[in-house]
C-alpha cells in the first residue's frame, strides 16, 4: 500500500501566518505538523509515501524532511499541485505513483493520538473499493457528515447546517486505483474546486464504500483555534507515538 500526504493549499484561515510559510509547516507542540500524518503512516506500517504540496513554500519541504531518512525511511517522494483546485486534484497527481496498489490519503493537518493499522488491515482485505474514517465531534457541522440507513453510509453531506450524526468523515481515507478514473469524472463545485466527498459519494453510489470509527481522539489543525487545541493535545497525551529524536 502507498501512502499519500496532502499538504498544499494556501492556508487562509491561519493567515497571516501562512503569507511566509505553509500551513504544514507550522508547529504543533514541539514538531512541525508535516511530521504527525507521516508517523500515521509508518506507524501503519506504511513506508512508500509521497507529499502533495504548493505554493511559495514547496521547497520548505525538502529541506525540513530529506529524504526521510529521520523517519527511518529509505525514501521520501515529493509532487506540486500548481493552483488550489481542491483535494481531489492533488490526489490526482500521484497517480503515477501509486500504479495499481491500493493507497491511504492523509490530509496533512489531521493529527490522531492512536493508529489506523486496523482500518489498513481491513482495506487490504477489502481489496478495492474505498474506505472513510470516521469519528464522533462536538461541531459536526463544520466536516462532511454521513447519513446513515442502518448501519449503512448512503451519502456524505459535506458542511450540512443540520447534521443527521454526530460522526465527521476525518482526513485519512483509502481507496482502490480507480479513484483516478473517479476523479477525472468530476465536474467543478461552486467554489471552484474538485471535492474529495464527491469521490467518496461515487463509491458509496457503487456500493463499494466502507467505514471505520477512528479510536483515540483526533483533530485537525487547519484553525487557529484548532491548532491550539492540537497543540494541547499532543502536549497532554502525545501522538502517534512520534520520535522526539526527530527535532534533530
Amino acid at each position: 500500500m502507498k501512502g499519500v500526504i496532502l499538504a498544499g493549499g494556501i492556508g487562509s484561515r491561519l493567515r497571516p501566518l501562512t503569507r511566509v510559510t505553509n500551513k504544514h509547516l507550522l508547529p504543533v507542540h514541539r514538531q512541525p505538523m508535516i511530521y504527525y500524518p507521516i508517523q500515521t503512516l509508518i506507524n501503519a506500517g506504511i513506508d512508500d509515501i509521497m507529499i502533495v504540496t504548493g505554493g511559495n513554500s514547496a521547497g520548505d519541504f525538502l529541506k525540513l524532511l530529506g529524504n526521510g531518512k529521520n523517519f527511518g525511511l529509505k525514501h521520501l517522494n515529493y509532487t506540486y499541485q500548481d493552483g488550489n483546485r481542491g483535494i481531489a486534484d492533488a490526489l490526482e497527481l500521484v497517480e503515477h505513483f501509486v500504479g495499481d496498489e491500493l493507497i491511504c490519503v492523509i490530509l496533512g493537518d489531521n493529527i490522531i493520538e492512536g493508529n489506523i493499522c486496523s482500518a489498513r488491515n481491513d482495506f487490504e482485505k477489502q481489496g478495492n473499493g474505498a474506505k472513510i474514517l470516521l469519528k464522533r465531534v462536538e461541531r459536526p457541522q463544520r466536516f462532511g457528515v454521513p447519513v446513515f440507513e442502518e448501519n449503512t453510509i448512503v451519502r456524505i453531506e459535506e458542511k450540512p447546517e443540520t447534521p443527521k450524526s454526530d460522526l465527521a468523515v476525518i482526513g485519512i481515507y483509502f481507496y482502490d486505483p480507480t479513484v483516478f478514473d473517479v476523479i477525472r469524472g468530476l465536474e467543478p463545485s461552486a467554489r471552484g474546486e474538485l471535492e474529495i466527498t464527491d469521490v467518496n459519494n461515487h463509491y458509496i453510489s457503487q456500493e463499494k464504500m466502507t467505514w471505520n470509527k477512528l479510536d483515540g481522539w483526533w483533530t485537525d489543525a487547519g484553525t487557529f483555534e484548532s491548532l491550539l487545541f492540537a497543540s494541547n493535545l499532543v502536549a497532554d497525551t502525545g501522538a502517534n507515538n512520534l520520535s522526539l529524536r526527530m527535532s534533530g
